[in-house]
């Protein structure tokens, strides 16, 4: 699990980044995102890590030996699947509840904070030495440096019915409105410009102290189908509900299969090393997961009625894990003979 969540977090911690950099994501947020992006990808990479781990403890013990030293003393892989049922039901409880419960909240955290960051992209947008639009193109600022949370030499341009304005301030600081928290960006020590172009009568102030709200469009926001908890998947009649609902009760059910699996899969002779079974393994995982996920999308198309689900994929690798198990445990139907009776001359 730890190589597995290195491999896939360092490419997600990349590209949390280049998000930060887009402006797309706070920056101080980055590490909060990657936390948790961590919850989910451990419930996801979780059931090939539990595959993997029975794989190559069972493949250690038939290189040294231990297999068939055990099987002499009478346990075969029937008796290996007590304590293998217990690692992997306290395993799947722990990563189920992380599917059903914590998964969907860290999706929805996530999608907070993302909303949050395009909400506050033109007010994150007031950066120094550029200039940045507002109030939908109708407002333009320029601040040359800023220090302390404060912006130093700032330049405003308005347009508002055929009138324009320019403001010039020494310093200014985005405040929030005590009645109704909206942004408010306080401007000190400055003159105002108004007037009409083509008309020389143009009004001027100066000002000690002045401010202007900032206003921000409202970003549509729709929580997604995987931010949704569980409970409203299970209330919801539509298809892609359903089948989101189906693909996180797979997650612990898909680690019950595979540990089952692994039990005579894991079985080899000593000269085929540690890792004999184990490209098999994953070439099953692959195929496993590429049944699950087309039968989702089968699931969201209506193709497959759904009480039916990915039901039928569960149960096909189960049905193939009962098979191994049942070859290598020796069970057979033998089929009765009739003695063959040899008949000599007599004298």
């Amino acid at each position: 699990m730890s190589v597995l969540l290195v491999i896939f977090m360092s490419n997600r911690f990349a590209e949390t980044l280049g998000d930060a950099a887009a402006d797309s994501l706070p920056r101080d947020a980055v590490f909060d995102v990657f936390a948790l992006q961590f919850l989910q990808y451990f419930s996801l990479l979780a059931p090939i890590g539990l595959l993997l781990g029975i794989l190559l403890a069972l493949a250690r013990f038939n290189r040294d030996s231990e297999m068939a030293a055990m099987a002499a003393c009478g346990i075969g892989p029937g008796k290996l699947l007590r304590p293998v049922a217990v690692l992997t039901v306290v395993a799947a409880a722990g990563v189920g509840w992380l599917a059903l419960v914590e998964a969907p909240a860290a999706s929805r955290a996530i999608e907070e904070i993302r909303l949050e960051a395009q909400r506050d992209t033109e007010l994150g947008a007031l950066t120094p030495g550029s200039f940045t639009t507002l109030d939908g193109g109708t407002t333009v600022l320029y601040a040359r440096e800023s220090s302390a949370g404060s912006m130093q030499g700032v330049f405003i341009y308005g347009e508002n019915d055929e009138r324009i304005s320019v403001l010039v301030a020494e310093e200014a600081g985005l405040i929030a409105d005590t009645d109704s928290d909206e942004p408010i960006l306080e401007l000190r020590n400055g003159r105002r410009y108004v007037g009409e172009p083509g008309d020389a009568r143009f009004y001027m102030e100066q000002f000690a102290l002045s401010g202007i709200p900032i206003r921000t469009d409202e970003p549509e926001y729709e929580l997604s189908i995987a931010a949704r908890s569980t409970r409203d998947l299970m209330l919801s009649v539509s298809p892609e509900a359903r089948a989101e609902l189906h693909w996180r009760i797979a997650v612990p059910v898909s680690m019950l299969v595979l540990a089952l699996l692994a039990v005579p899969l894991g079985r080899s002779s000593p000269r085929e090393g540690k890792y004999a079974r184990v490209g098999i393994g994953i070439l099953i995982y692959i195929i496993y997961a590429n049944s699950l996920s087309l039968a989702r999308v089968w699931i969201e198309r209506g193709t497959v009625p759904e009480w039916l689900g990915l039901w039928w994929v569960h149960a096909a690798l189960f049905l193939l894990a009962i098979g191994m198990l049942i070859r290598q445990s020796g069970v057979a139907v033998r089929v009765p003979t009739t003695p063959m009776v040899r008949h000599e001359p007599v004298g």
